[in-house]
């Protein structure tokens, strides 16, 4: 049967026109940002889907890295996931992820993750839970450490977007530590750096330029009666740099009222304050979706200390050869993944998500029927993917 859409990678500039309207209106945006989003994510990154010679909607790629266990995984973001609401229920959403997801196979691309505003489509293409993005935000007030001169002498300096490799070693420190944390991309880094000429964002530094520790960005967004200070992005390496960041975001008191950041579901520079007095005000958990399930698990890192072998069985309705059983043998902190086995654990591609960045364990996604599985299999599978929380601060 000939499908009635088309997957379009190119496109002319009538048809880009049309789906900076359609992507407006489906976030309420503002046709005149398309030029500068296009600009910024590049053409050659957009994709469209047609019915019957008309765009009815189209997404963009962002191509990153993530981090599991310590390892660097290659990522395709997918982000502006559009679809025309007279054309909605047709399956063009569908129709358009998968399409997608085929070519990143193709490309080798092992993994994928996006933001939802709901979850059906994309659970129908393999994409499920995997990790969250939390916003906090706290009483500027309420910050009370104690000012001692100690750290008040790590020193904080304004600098300017130049110094951009100097951030980006440094957030390459952190984001290794941190499953689920991006390895951001020259755009996105940009878009960090660089925002709207109608903005300013104010970066410091924390320590020296010969040894620093950490660094700062931030916005301040008016208020009535003042400023709230929000946050787009920190990174601390030592004890000393959490302290004197919380002490520099306190010194800005006597005008701002909030401090605002994104950070995991459980923060531990929070332990630092006196009193719980953070709010939670948003948490959001975006989704995963293993492309390629052999190279996945194999670039994934996994506990030094742990030698197992993993018998899966995996079903994958979409991405045909992802189906059947493997095995997942680790030594020295990595994983060899070959043909066969005994099929020990079975589950859904969706549900290797969530059981791949951690973000529930193997009892947990057992319990909820997610997996089935020997209790020596739920026990290997528990070694093998412990881990940090699974968070991401980045949005797209």
């Amino acid at each position: 049967m000939t499908s009635e859409f088309e997957y379009c990678t190119a496109f002319n500039s009538q048809e880009s026109q049309r789906l900076g309207e359609i992507l407006s209106q489906c976030f309420n945006g503002s046709p005149s940002d398309w030029p500068f989003y296009l600009e910024k994510i590049g053409v050659e990154n957009f994709r469209l889907i047609r019915r019957r010679e008309q765009v009815v909607g189209g997404l963009a790629i962002l191509y990153v890295s993530q981090w599991f266990g310590s390892q660097l995984i290659p990522m395709a973001g997918i982000a502006s996931v559009g679809v025309s609401p007279e054309h909605r229920g047709t399956g063009a959403a569908v129709e358009l992820l998968t399409r997608t997801l085929k070519e990143l196979y193709a490309k080798g691309v092992p993994l994928s993750a996006l933001y939802a505003a709901t979850q059906r489509p994309y659970r129908k293409v393999g994409y499920e839970q995997a990790g969250t993005c939390c916003h906090w935000e706290l009483p500027i007030e309420t910050i009370r450490l104690p000012s001692v001169p100690e750290i008040r002498t790590l020193p904080m300096q304004l600098i300017t977007p130049d110094s951009l490799d100097v951030l980006q070693a440094l957030h390459h420190q952190w984001a290794l530590k941190n499953n689920g944390n991006l390895e951001r991309n020259p755009t996105m880094w940009d878009l960090l750096v660089q925002p709207r000429p109608d903005e300013v964002r104010y970066i410091y530094l924390v320590g020296s330029q010969e040894q620093p520790e950490g660094y700062i960005i931030f916005t301040q967004q008016p208020e009535s009666d003042g400023y709230n200070l929000k946050i787009q992005d920190w990174v601390a390496l030592t004890p000393a740099a959490v302290r004197r960041l919380w002490i520099f975001v306190a010194d800005h008191r006597s005008v701002a009222n909030q401090v605002i950041w994104r950070g995991p579901a459980l923060d531990p520079i929070l332990l630092l304050l006196p009193e719980q007095s953070d709010r939670l005000r948003l948490l959001e958990r975006w989704l995963l979706r293993v492309v390629d399930v052999p190279k996945a698990l194999e670039k994934r890192g996994y506990p030094t200390g742990v030698e197992a072998q993993l018998h899966l069985d995996i079903r994958d309705d979409l991405l045909l050869e992802n189906n059947g059983q493997f095995v997942l043998t680790v030594s020295g902190g990595r994983g060899e993944v070959t043909r066969g086995g005994k099929g020990e654990l079975q589950l859904d591609v969706r549900a290797l998500a969530p059981l791949y960045s951690g973000l529930f364990t193997p009892y947990q996604l057992q319990l909820t029927g997610q997996i089935v599985a020997t209790d020596d299999a739920l026990t290997v599978a528990t070694q093998l993917f412990t881990g940090s929380e699974p968070w991401m601060p980045d949005k797209f």
